[in-house]
């Protein structure tokens, strides 16, 4: 077998968990579940994660991974390349992946603590570096403010843009988008 269906599979078994934890939490999904998910038996997911929760704690250092990564590439090469531009850049971004992986967001919101401590820590680290990108940006465009107060700013914003899998789908995708876009900018302009 080569790497390349191995890391399908891996990402297949993530995908089906996400769904399956964001509906019916952590605890009341049995590995069996996720097996028949993807059509396997419970303990062959034991080739790819030493359990469910190292596959938890994969797919939430996975999604911090990634928002971290982005957050870093639109910060710096927003187009124009300006703070607004980048701010802008990092709004749609993060819109973007909200409305894409609205279980992602819910798995997250609701499971962070039943992953296990090592990799809750990078987790951990990971957010913050993101959080990082958005207060280095909005420094820029609100050099008076505290630090502080541009980092609970933005996670004010994280908690709007992350509330999507209670909305998502009453409004087509790019009216949600739009809508997203212009309160998150608004109540940053509270700053």
């Amino acid at each position: 077998m080569t790497q390349t269906p191995t890391r399908n599979r891996r990402a297949e078994i993530l995908e089906a968990a996400a769904s399956l934890f964001a509906a019916r939490g952590f605890h009341g999904v049995p590995i069996e579940d996720i097996g028949a998910a993807v059509g396997v038996s419970g303990p062959a997911l034991y080739r790819h994660f030493a359990g469910k929760e190292a596959l938890l704690g994969e797919m939430l250092l996975d999604i911090s991974g990634r928002l971290r990564e982005q957050g870093a590439r639109l910060a710096t090469t927003a187009d124009p390349a300006t703070a607004e531009g980048a701010l802008d850049a990092l709004l749609r971004g993060h819109i973007g992946f909200a409305l894409a992986n609205p279980a992602l967001i819910r798995v997250h919101e609701r499971e962070l603590d039943n992953v296990p401590e090592p990799a809750r820590r990078a987790i951990r680290r990971l957010q913050r570096l993101y959080v990082e990108e958005w207060v280095t940006v909005l420094t820029e465009l609100h050099p008076s403010a505290a630090p502080a107060r541009l980092r609970a700013a933005t996670h004010a914003v994280f908690g709007l843009l992350n509330s999507t899998p209670r909305s998502a789908g009453e409004l087509p995708h790019d009216a949600m988008a739009d809508l997203l876009h212009g309160m998150a900018r608004t109540a940053l302009a509270a700053l």
